[in-house]
């Protein structure tokens, strides 16, 4: 998919960043929303980072791969969801089978994978997680139907189920996807599958944001579903994010919020992503190790650092 698909630059004045900066003296890191693409998957090579107007200098799909690996050794990434197209998936869960876990990628309807197939990948230990699933740029819901066999599989299977909620980049609509609609990044059209689904996992990509209310709305009443904090921590207005982040935390949800990176090309984003969340001052010690590890932890039933 370009780079119109997937890409919340352009929505807002870039913040500030300093991707060297160290979090908490280096403590385990668990990044629950990072992509495995081909450096071509935006249409061609170094596209420019939308906050800081530079190409991450990948010429090849080994030195995209393996600059994001060093950087998830940098920052001590003990554990990454990644998602893409699932022979990429594979490459680079092999290149690092205990610090990936590998994600299915929707993002067109009409070359959803097959179900029994899924099955055996997810038994077998080669996938982790159901998402990032994009439906709404194909002008769907999670509700809808087409879903339902994935979601029935996920549940089974006690499997985690990531969404992509919130917006898309401007004039999405017109260019790309003509099904896209803003409606559809809801969290609230989440909760009829919620009712069908009670086991399910499930954990709301980008924050929800920027429906702060419906957000607050489905996690005080399904306390199974989670949310990231992917691609809003670093590509957003910094005092934007930090006021949507203050307000979930107003709202006692800190213990089911998680750190994501979406790291697409540009590997420097994990840094960028990291310090938005260690530039909340409001924020104690405690919160952020929540953040950044516990969460996640939790919600991914790990057993400890590492596993």
């Amino acid at each position: 998919m370009k780079l119109l698909l997937i890409v919340f630059g352009l929505m807002g004045i870039p913040c500030l960043i300093s991707a060297q900066t160290a979090t908490n003296k280096n403590l385990p890191i668990i990044d629950m929303h990072m992509h495995s693409y081909p450096v071509e998957y935006m249409g061609e090579s170094n596209i420019p980072n939308p906050v800081t107007g530079r190409p991450s200098g990948a010429a090849s799909d080994e030195e995209l791969m393996q600059a994001t690996l060093s950087e998830m050794r940098r920052y001590n990434i003990v554990k990454a969801v990644t998602s893409g197209p699932l022979d990429v998936v594979y490459r680079w869960k092999i290149e690092e089978p205990k610090r990936l876990i590998g994600g299915v990628y929707f993002d067109e309807v009409t070359s959803l994978p097959d179900v029994e197939q899924l099955r055996q990948q997810f038994i077998a230990g080669k996938l982790g997680v159901l998402g990032e699933l994009v439906a709404q740029h194909a002008g769907l819901s999670l509700n809808d139907s087409l879903f339902a066999p994935y979601l029935t599989l996920a549940e089974e299977l006690d499997i985690p189920v990531g969404v992509h909620t919130g917006l898309g980049p401007e004039g999405l609509t017109y260019t790309c996807c003509p099904k896209f609609r803003v409606t559809y990044g809801n969290p609230i059209l989440l909760e009829e599958v919620l009712v069908r689904h009670p086991k399910l996992r499930l954990y709301l990509m980008h924050g929800g944001w920027p429906y702060l209310e419906e957000t607050k709305a489905i996690m005080s009443v399904y306390p199974q579903v989670y949310a990231d904090l992917a691609v809003i921590n670093w590509i957003i207005q910094r005092e934007e994010f930090h006021e949507y982040l203050r307000d979930l935390i107003r709202a006692g949800l800190g213990k089911r919020l998680m750190f994501g990176s979406d790291q697409m090309v540009w590997p420097e984003a994990i840094g960028m992503a990291i310090e938005g969340i260690e530039s909340a001052k409001f924020l104690s010690k405690e919160q952020k190790r929540d953040i950044f590890y516990n969460n996640a932890v939790r919600f991914l039933k790990l057993k400890e650092t590492g596993e």
